[in-house]
């Protein structure tokens, strides 16, 4: 039955549709295999076995939800009714959600069955999970190393075939670096095309979406999350068609650029640069014209505007928490990262985070016109192999500096939040035995292009049966 979880969620969904297979028997799978993997793994902050299996007891066959009776893990920053909210951290205590987030809300009613939460550094600051709260993720293909983050339990729980597709978020790599470091598909879609909703309005830098095995189940998932909420303060343009069916159509000959260059200062390992240009080559098999640019990102004052606007996004958070808890923050309570951006944003006046953004927006609209030349841009997805997990213990004496040292491990994932348009990193390559992600730019607005080239190079270049050697297990 393991074998079962990892196949696509679509193919999942279609045998407990067609009566082949029950939800409850998927569902079973799905807590045996993390009642096996996770106390090695430590991919779930809580597992809800009863409330699964109820759930699965009400998905009959012939159920034409899209995803009835398939199960799914959460990111442990977005809210389900009736189950604590951590984001990590021990400010929020176990505080219980009163509601169902947005994206919840949307898994549910596609007929999802939740089994559990699943971990995050704290306040999902950092691209490793490792927590003074929780204790540290741990990756599949080699659990001394991370899984990466912030939304490292879930690609943890897909890699390991916990669950076949999980719950992300990202605002400044969160999806796409462990996609990278396990060996999965991460889509960061269009800026505002998934609402935050009953929260935020809006955010500059984050969206939702989910880790998978497949473009299928990504395409699919951000049909059912996409679209505008009641109160929504902007949205993107609704697709032509949907994101699936543009997914499954031929793309065109493109417009590629390949690049290596990082946009901060920092070293890139050769077989990530490598994996890069290896896409290259491959796309130019497949009919696109291609070369190979040096992208203008670089700029030396953008990891100081960046951190002026993460900052704030980040620690809204922790005031989140102050408020729906009653608990002030204190250093005690706060990892020392955490804590150092905390009292940041504390010295920080509203005109500084305007000043950053106007400076992001600047470097953006920049940016996105000289991409404006190719339809793709090629760059890899990580500097660096995923990093021993001793490399980046929370515990630090120097929290600036591990700060400043997650940018060196993730240079190019944050350039996309900062433009918003859509990006993603797919397992193209191995070294060493571990996945090396590959990243592709879109233009803006146009994720189903971009999902429509990341199938073609899907079928040119197989992935999904890709299993660490833990999976056998």
């Amino acid at each position: 039955m393991s074998d079962l979880l990892f196949r696509p969620a679509t193919e999942l969904a279609e045998l407990v549709r067609s009566g082949e297979l029950s939800s409850r028997e998927l569902v079973q799978a799905s807590l045996d295999r993390i009642d096996a993997l996770d106390p090695e793994l430590n991919a779930f902050v809580d597992v809800f076995h009863d409330d699964a299996l109820a759930a699965a007891d009400a998905v009959a066959p012939g159920d034409q939800r899209p995803f009835a009776g398939v199960p799914i893990a959460i990111k442990n920053n977005r809210a389900i009714a009736g189950k604590r909210l951590t984001f990590g951290a021990d400010l929020f205590g176990d505080w219980e959600a009163p509601y169902d987030h947005n994206v919840v809300r949307r898994f549910k009613e596609a007929g999802f069955v939740i089994v559990g939460t699943t971990t995050l550094p704290e306040w999902g600051i950092l691209p490793w999970t490792n927590t003074k709260r929780f204790g540290p993720t741990r990756n599949p293909w080699d659990p001394a190393r991370t899984s990466g983050g912030s939304s490292g339990g879930s690609a943890t729980a897909v890699a390991a075939g916990m669950v076949p597709i999980a719950h992300g978020n990202d605002g400044g790599g969160s999806t796409r670096i462990p996609a990278a470091c396990c060996g999965l598909v991460g889509l960061k879609p269009q800026r505002n095309r998934i609402s935050f909703a009953p929260e935020i309005t809006e955010s500059f830098l984050a969206v939702d979406g989910v880790l998978s095995r497949t473009i299928e189940d990504t395409a699919r998932a951000l049909d059912l999350l996409a679209g505008y909420e009641p109160g929504d303060g902007s949205w993107a343009p609704p697709p032509a068609e949907p994101f699936a069916s543009a997914a499954a159509r031929e793309p065109g000959a493109l417009r590629v650029a390949v690049a290596t260059n990082p946009p901060v200062d920092a070293p890139v390992d050769p077989a990530r640069a490598e994996a890069a240009l290896d896409a290259g080559r491959l796309l130019e098999s497949l009919g696109h014209h291609v070369e190979q640019a040096e992208v203008p990102w670089r700029d030396d004052t953008l990891l100081e505007a960046f951190t002026a606007l993460f900052a704030p996004l980040v620690m809204l958070q922790v005031a989140f928490g102050r408020i729906l808890t009653g608990r002030e923050p204190t250093e005690e309570q706060m990892e020392p990262v955490s804590w150092a951006l905390w009292q940041l944003v504390n010295r920080m006046s509203s005109l500084d985070t305007h000043l950053a953004g106007a400076q992001m927006q600047l470097f953006a609209r920049g940016l996105v016109g000289w991409m404006s030349q190719y339809d793709l841009v090629v760059a890899p997805s990580l500097a660096e192999p995923p990093l021993l997990l001793d490399e980046v213990d929370w515990r630090t004496d120097d929290a600036m500096g591990l700060f400043v040292r997650s940018a060196a491990f993730t240079p190019y994932t944050a350039v996309a939040n900062v433009t918003g348009q859509p990006a993603i990193s797919l397992p193209l390559a191995e070294h060493d035995g571990l996945p090396v992600g590959v990243q592709l730019f879109g233009r803006p607005a146009q994720e189903g292009r971009l999902l429509a080239v990341s199938a073609q190079l899907e079928a040119a270049r197989p992935w999904a049966q890709r299993r660490p050697e833990l999976a056998a297990r």
